[in-house]
């Protein structure tokens, strides 16, 4: 090629890093680096409390933290530079804080927990490299709502499905068991955020007439309410409540995004009266976590001799002693709690027994170990991560991404708060887990691949046009200079 005056035009491969690291990547090493020493501090006086010795494995532990952070963030750095800097070191505090209660009270779940996480990482820089715009997700629609159909189906399929508890959410293939419910929630907030961005203007303008007047025409609403009543069926018919609360959550709170209209949450209340006045009648489960939760001395072992003295053998066996024990170590944590590695509180045969303590019941293990300054401590954040989740909402580019990020949102924001509102008696107790830092392989890895794809969004709204327009190259395009 050549100018107007005939000299050559020569270019030059930019390098991949001659920009230099971005400053909000700078932000997050610090942050993460401000974890570590945090993390550190609670590992080693968690293992000073209970054997009062420095932790053998101190270096692995170490180690093993420092590499995985460092994975997460140079994929940061390499795949999503301009994304918001304050997602990945507060998933990573909640995350190791949760390592912590864990090892302190179950050392095998311990070790199990690290391998979900480094699994969570990978799965995490996989959707990162998979997903390089959001819009690609648009154009799978239908075939994202088939996937999440089969998974919420397929603890329901003989020989696969697994019962455990009281609950049917569980899948075994070949020696690996998890619970598909936990992917497919993320897939069907992918089809709810692709079918109200195609249809948000039918579903918020009258176009229908009602003698004189316009009104909403119900007819784009139609499908949406299929799928939720699928999902709600099924979910039914495996004896959970926790998940159709979340996804019914999901549902109400991404229609009014989408439409901004009031009357649909009026619409949303209806349904979840009727809803509960009939899963009340023929859900046994849903009607004894409801009793549990007005009056759970009645369903304790012992509910008198409970009341004065919990550390009786005679109080563990009733459907309220979980809970009942729980908000026991809750009170005896107080405000600063009774110290990591300290306590009576324990996951098998104490004095103060609490079952599905790493998992269901963790919350309360935080408050008995750090008090409420502990709990309080965590709530924040989560709350710093719904935020950051509604700010990328804000500058997300399209009105899919806009959804994608609210609805993921939702989902990671009502988990929390139902699991915690469930263990201090403000909801009845739906025993989902909370993300991060509860024990389980499902919930973990896919809420690392939730927050991989928040964290697509934020980067495609972070780049401007001017930016565009300068010449500084986005995440897997190509620059070139041009030499004179």
């Amino acid at each position: 090629m050549a100018t107007s005056l005939g000299a050559p035009v020569r270019y030059h491969r930019i390098p991949r890093y001659a920009f230099g690291p971005k400053p909000k990547r700078r932000t997050e090493l610090g942050l993460l680096v401000f974890s570590w020493v945090i993390i550190t501090a609670l590992y080693v006086l968690a293992s000073l409390g209970s054997t009062s010795k420095i932790p053998p494995h101190l270096g692995p532990f170490l180690g093993a933290m420092f590499a995985l952070s460092v994975v997460a963030h140079l994929v940061n750095r390499w795949l999503v530079p301009n994304s918001h800097p304050i997602v990945l070191p507060t998933v990573a505090l909640l995350n190791g804080i949760g390592y912590v209660i864990i090892a302190r009270y179950d050392p095998k779940f311990a070790s199990a927990q690290a391998g979900w996480t480094a699994i969570g990482v990978m799965l995490y820089a996989a959707t990162l490299l998979v997903v390089r715009r959001t819009r690609d997700l648009d154009r799978y629609r239908y075939l994202l709502l088939l996937v999440g159909g089969i998974l919420i189906l397929s603890p329901l399929i003989p020989h696969i499905g697994l019962t455990v508890g009281s609950t049917r959410l569980w899948v075994h293939v070949g020696g690996l068991e998890f619970q598909p419910i936990e992917v497919a929630k993320i897939l069907i907030c992918l089809f709810f955020a692709s079918y109200l961005a195609e249809k948000k203007e039918l579903l918020s303008i009258p176009t229908a007439r009602l003698g004189n007047r316009l009104v909403l025409d119900p007819r784009p609403l139609v499908p949406m309410l299929l799928v939720w009543g699928f999902c709600m069926l099924v979910i039914a018919k495996e004896d959970d409540i926790g998940f159709a609360l979340l996804l019914f959550t999901l549902f109400m709170v991404m229609l009014w995004v989408a439409t901004g209209r009031v009357g649909y949450l009026v619409f949303g209340l209806v349904l979840f009266a009727l809803g509960a006045f009939v899963v009340a009648h023929l859900f046994a489960q849903f009607h004894e976590r409801v009793t549990i939760w007005l009056d759970p001395w009645a369903s304790t072992s012992n509910s008198h001799a409970c009341t004065v003295r919990p550390e009786l053998a005679s109080c563990f066996g009733g459907g309220g002693d979980q809970l009942a024990n729980g908000w026991y170590a809750l009170g005896l944590g107080g405000v600063g709690g009774v110290g990591l590695g300290l306590g009576q509180a324990c996951a098998q045969g104490c004095a103060l027994f609490i079952s599905a303590l790493t998992s269901d019941m963790i919350f309360a293990a935080i408050g008995y170990q750090l008090g409420l300054m502990g709990t309080a401590a965590v709530a924040l954040g989560f709350l710093l991560l719904v935020g950051t989740g509604l700010r990328i909402a804000q500058t997300a580019r399209s009105d899919f991404s806009r959804l994608v990020a609210v609805g993921l949102t939702a989902l990671l924001g009502f988990q929390t708060f139902f699991i915690m509102a469930g263990v201090i008696r403000l909801l009845p107790f739906t025993g989902i887990t909370l993300p991060f830092m509860a024990y389980g392989g499902s919930s973990l890895v896919t809420n690392y691949v939730l927050v991989a794809i928040l964290m697509r969004i934020s980067e495609e709204g972070s780049a401007t046009p001017a930016e565009r327009a300068s010449g500084v190259r986005q995440p897997g395009e190509r620059a070139f200079t041009r030499v004179d």
